[in-house]
């Protein structure tokens, strides 16, 4: 029997794998309560069964490691697992697909208390339902940090992925989503502070536009990508797969109050949150000159032929100079 509550700060080597799992399996809401549309066998399985519209799925994973990516003294368990699910299911949005499950790995220290993986899991599973999707299934283990791993699924729903190597020279680069937000509230975290509030809350919970992956495959976007390290490095890879080279203009990028704020508080300019900050995942994506591009997209700039210009293909331009920002967020970069 699965006890109905448990006494405050139970921690999971009280209660054990079991009863853990079955916790979780009962957060996540029943097989039955898994929308139709999309899964046919929901938790409690060896496995998940979805149905894809189409014979095909779109699969990403992602994985957040306590220390690196999320501090419990920063964040509520119920932001991190919302933050998690976002990372995932922007990646999804980011192939013109739509979300449809979640498969969540755990790794736990035995010292965690059963009501923070609760409160986890709520986020996790409301995130995932912001973007259409259901958790369907996971994993616990033993671990000396909390890790968070999610595999994520999603379906086209007939029309071809976009991808990051279809941008011409003469295109428009658009953006969908905030840039900034999230590196503005990390900033402020890491000086002691919690405030400004919104910006400590984008970092907590970024908040991605998932249906501007599918307009923008809609109206014929020639490439797509989630900035999740900084508008710099990912236009930049975006540029490389494309073997083309990207201008953004620094006028068209908007410098919204509580970043400008911020970073004259610091003595900072705000366009090192907006070209080098990630963890917003806001969405990128290329159109024809002549395409209708859609809401909530704000073009930002321009493909350019990187023969013809004169730049290696990756190169990223601001305001046709090499920007002295700095380009964003990479593991293992000294």
């Amino acid at each position: 029997m699965v006890p109905d509550s448990l006494p405050p700060n139970t921690t999971v080597a009280d209660v054990g794998e079991r009863i853990m799992v079955a916790r979780i399996v009962s957060a996540c809401g029943s097989p039955p309560e898994v929308p139709t549309s999309t899964a046919l066998v929901g938790p409690g399985d060896d496995a998940a069964v979805i149905r894809a519209e189409d014979g095909r799925v779109v699969v990403t994973t992602d994985m957040a490691v306590e220390g690196r990516h999320f501090r419990r003294d920063w964040s509520q368990a119920v932001d991190i697992g919302h933050r998690v699910a976002a990372a995932n299911c922007a990646d999804i949005a980011a192939m013109g697909a739509v979300p449809t499950g979640l498969v969540v790995a755990l790794g736990l220290p035995d010292s965690i208390e059963v009501a923070w993986v609760e409160q986890l899991m709520s986020g996790l599973v409301a995130e995932a339902a912001r973007a259409g999707a259901s958790v369907i299934g996971g994993d616990v283990t033993a671990a000396d940090s909390v890790v968070v791993s999610v595999a994520a699924l999603g379906t086209l729903e007939g029309r071809e992925p976009v991808l990051r190597t279809g941008a011409r020279a003469g295109d428009v680069v658009a953006v969908a989503g905030r840039l900034g937000w999230a590196a503005a509230g990390l900033a402020v975290l890491s000086r002691g502070f919690r405030s400004p509030r919104a910006l400590v809350d984008a970092h907590r919970r970024p908040q991605p536009s998932y249906a501007a992956g599918v307009a923008a495959a809609r109206n014929g976007a020639h490439a797509l990508m989630d900035v999740s390290d900084g508008l710099l490095i990912d236009a930049g890879r975006l540029a490389l797969a494309s073997g083309v080279g990207i201008d953004i203009d620094s006028a068209s990028l908007i410098v919204d109050e509580p970043i400008a704020s911020a970073a004259a508080a610091y003595n900072l300019d705000p366009l090192q949150w907006i070209l080098g900050g990630g963890d917003d995942h806001a969405l990128l994506a290329v159109f024809a000159p002549d395409a209708q591009i859609p809401e909530p997209f704000v073009p930002i700039g321009r493909v350019i032929d990187a023969v013809e210009q004169q730049v290696q293909p990756g190169e990223v331009r601001v305001d046709g100079r090499i920007p002295e920002v700095a380009a964003g967020f990479e593991h293992f970069r000294r």
